[in-house]
């Protein structure tokens, strides 16, 4: 799961302080995220997934398919 949040970050050209403050969090917060450090907080993994548009499970890897049902 944080390698898939990293990549949609990259492919969308935002930088670590861009979503840490569209999720209400410090960047530092966001890059333990990245890194598998913290556990990703499952209203940030809703969150995110509205924001990139794929499904909560494309960002948990249990479907390699990103569109929404």
């Amino acid at each position: 799961m944080y390698k898939r949040i990293r990549d949609l970050r990259e492919d969308h050209d935002k930088t670590q302080e861009q979503i840490a403050a569209m999720l209400g969090t410090s960047q530092t917060m966001y890059a333990r995220y990245e890194r598998g450090a913290s556990e990703l907080p499952i209203r940030h993994l809703i969150r995110l997934a509205k924001y990139y548009g794929v499904s909560t499970d494309y960002l948990l890897c249990l479907t390699d398919d990103p569109r929404v049902n």
